[in-house]
């Protein structure tokens, strides 16, 4: 009898001190844990990739399930581990999802196709269009709601949309739409989704604009590539049938002349290495008589030793007239104008 008690001791204790088997857990519970583990990290992913239903089942989960032990949260976690270390690529699983990733390397035509394909799998979210909408556009929109709908509108854009736009209101205006954004923690989500449709359908009803750029930058990049004289021809022609729209033509045209007051100093090393050698030395060569200032400012504005090659070489080839010189100018100012377009260098605003 005093064995018996005694071997059963020695098993309980056993039994005591053992660790327990790891727990039977479904692929919910053991989302569930690593979730949990996450947070606990404080290294928890964003969720809202998942459905409303997977959302909902995860914290159902989450609230079911008790305490685990060590070697269940070990299994768990390697279990993960492994998966994730076999894992290649993953992929969204919908149109709209696939849509996200590539959106900004879309032309526009193509993004609103897709986009309009994306909203016929799922309920349509007009904040994703109007997101997505020409910043001149928005514009209208932000000049004739009130302060409330505004706030609402730049709430939901991305920040960097919402705040170019709102620097763009009125001093007055801005101040009043800002204030209203303090007061948006109260609306709820219907009112937010009924404020959605309404702006789309107000997009929906603008006319798209036919032309990317307005009527004087066109004419005047068409007036950068002619001949100077028919350039002048047509300026002349402008002043007598529409001052105010010649005025504004003549500040969007940028031809070699203009180039010491809009072309910024530092910005002609990179101009001179977007052409070739012989374009640079025919249009430097045209230009000493066209346009002088323009090559003393251009030479002046690069290293010593090039300078002095391409002077020497644009004299070597004497004057220069006509179509030949009027290109290779022409090429020199498309060169700039394309920098500027491409972003990487600014030109100076003319002044008035």
């Amino acid at each position: 009898m005093t064995t018996d008690v005694g071997l059963t001791m020695q098993l309980t204790e056993r039994f005591v001190d053992a660790p327990a088997p790891p727990l039977q857990m479904s692929n919910a519970d053991k989302a569930a844990v690593i979730v949990r583990l996450l947070l606990s990290e404080g290294a928890m992913p964003r969720l809202t990739g998942l459905s409303l239903r997977q959302q909902e089942a995860l914290v159902r989960r989450l609230a079911g399930l008790g305490p685990i032990d060590r070697d269940t949260l070990s299994a768990v976690a390697r279990e993960f581990a492994h998966a994730l270390d076999t894992l290649g690529l993953t992929f969204p699983g919908s149109v709209a999802g696939a849509l996200d990733m590539v959106r900004d390397h879309l032309s526009d035509e193509a993004r609103e196709r897709l986009t309009d394909l994306a909203e016929g799998y799922s309920p349509p979210d007009p904040w994703r269009r109007i997101a997505a909408a020409d910043p001149d556009r928005l514009k209208t929109l932000l000049s004739s709601e009130s302060a409330e709908v505004c706030a609402i509108l730049l709430s939901k854009l991305p920040v960097a949309k919402a705040a170019a736009l709102l620097a763009e209101l009125p001093e007055d205006r801005a101040h009043v739409v800002a204030h209203a954004v303090a007061l948006t923690s109260s609306i709820g989500e219907e009112t937010i989704a009924r404020v959605g449709r309404s702006l789309f359908d107000q997009l929906q009803a603008q006319p798209s604009k036919a032309f990317a750029s307005p009527p004087a930058d066109r004419v005047g990049a068409i007036l950068n590539a002619a001949a100077t004289a028919t350039r002048n021809k047509v300026l002349e022609g402008l002043d007598s049938t529409d001052a105010d729209f010649a005025g504004l033509v003549r500040k969007a045209i940028f031809t070699f002349e203009h180039i010491p007051r809009r072309l910024d100093q530092k910005d002609v090393p990179k101009v001179m290495r977007a052409l070739d050698a012989e374009t640079t030395v025919v249009a430097l060569a045209a230009a000493m008589e066209a346009a002088p200032l323009a090559v003393e400012f251009l030479l002046e504005n690069m290293s010593k030793r090039m300078a002095e090659q391409l002077r020497d070489d644009a004299e070597a080839r004497g004057k220069i007239r006509g179509p030949e010189g009027e290109a290779a100018m022409a090429e020199l100012v498309s060169a700039i104008r394309k920098l500027a377009d491409s972003g990487e260098i600014r030109l100076i605003e003319p002044e008035d």
